[in-house]
């Protein structure tokens, strides 16, 4: 996607309206969630220590951010999402089946090579873990805890069109989610892209939540990248939602049951990543030292920008951008933060 602002585009707050509302569909999300999911909030790191296996890998290939710390003689690395610092956390703080944490998450993801309307360096989102039984590691349970995140999805927007009566000028999201495997989509769309496959079916849709994606697909190709180390790439999926603004699917979510020491065997070999056996985090996993869990990341911004009819994710935070952008943005009347 290049960066664009649709024709005749005005936002329907305000920025001062805008900031109070950021502010309170945030709080409101966050009951909602920890309601729906039986988690709660916890503190969390900026940044881990580098070699300790507890950073995102992301697709693998994208360099954190890092830096040495003169106390202590070692090197740290901004993170790129939580994904594993949260198990390792579950584990270290006792929780019991049935029960998880969430926190918020800021990461720098300096290698973002698009920067557009819903893309930027700087990502936050609201990372959350819980652990579960072996019997719950099945597309059911993982079917369920999607239907539960919509369901606070659109409670939040409920609320927000109740206190800011210009917001019921937003499409309401779709509280019936279309499940399809990422193998279903491109026998369905065998001549699209992954990222086409997405816009169509969601277009027709409007939420949906794609199953497996991170192994390959009959084709030779992935529906997209997932690092090996977290998700169970035949149990994790993305949550999409159809922005009518913006006219394509929207990403709230990537999320899904975690490797057990089974899974994460295999999927190191797979992704040619088995020097991360070595790792402090994937030594405790394979030994099936840290509990089973699910869990996932959910964008802030992205969330804010549908709810609150945003045409740009700089309109919801705070980052940095190209000249291009700036400059279309200001001809448009557009704000960025």
């Amino acid at each position: 996607m290049k960066t664009f602002i649709p024709e005749n585009y005005k936002s329907l707050l305000g920025v001062y309206d805008t900031q109070k509302a950021i502010g309170l569909l945030k709080r409101l999300f966050e009951d909602n969630l920890s309601a729906a999911l039986n988690i709660h909030r916890v503190s969390a790191p900026l940044f881990v220590v580098e070699g300790s296996g507890l950073n995102d890998n992301l697709t693998g290939v994208e360099r954190p951010v890092s830096f040495d710390i003169l106390a202590t003689g070692t090197e740290a690395q901004v993170v790129h999402s939580l994904a594993k610092w949260k198990r390792m956390a579950l584990h270290d703080y006792g929780f019991y089946p049935g029960h998880g944490l969430y926190t918020d998450m800021n990461a720098i993801r300096r290698d973002e090579d698009e920067l557009d309307n819903i893309h930027s360096v700087y990502v936050d989102q609201w990372d959350w873990e819980k652990v579960i039984t072996e019997k719950d590691r099945t597309i059911d349970y993982l079917k369920s805890t999607v239907i539960d995140i919509v369901r606070a999805v659109c409670d939040t927007q409920a609320t927000m069109q109740a206190i800011y009566p210009k917001l019921t000028q937003i499409p309401k999201v779709e509280r019936c989610v279309k499940f399809i495997t990422a193998q279903e989509l491109e026998d369905m769309y065998p001549n699209l892209s992954g990222k086409e496959r997405e816009n169509a079916i969601t277009k027709e849709y409007k939420t949906v939540f794609i199953i497996g994606i991170g192994g390959r697909l009959r084709s030779g190709e992935k529906h997209d990248g997932r690092s090996p180390d977290y998700d169970d790439w035949q149990l994790n999926g993305d949550i999409l939602f159809w922005n009518d603004l913006l006219g394509c699917s929207f990403e709230i979510s990537s999320m899904g049951i975690r490797v057990d020491p089974e899974s994460l065997d295999r999927q190191l070999t797979e992704a040619g990543c088995d020097h991360r056996r070595e790792y402090t985090y994937h030594r405790m996993l394979l030994n099936g030292e840290l509990p089973l869990t699910i869990g996932g990341g959910i964008g802030q911004s992205r969330l804010s920008m549908l709810l609150l009819g945003k045409a740009h994710i700089g309109e919801v935070q705070s980052s940095v951008w190209d000249d291009a952008t700036k400059k279309l943005c200001s001809d448009r009347g557009v704000m960025l933060l």
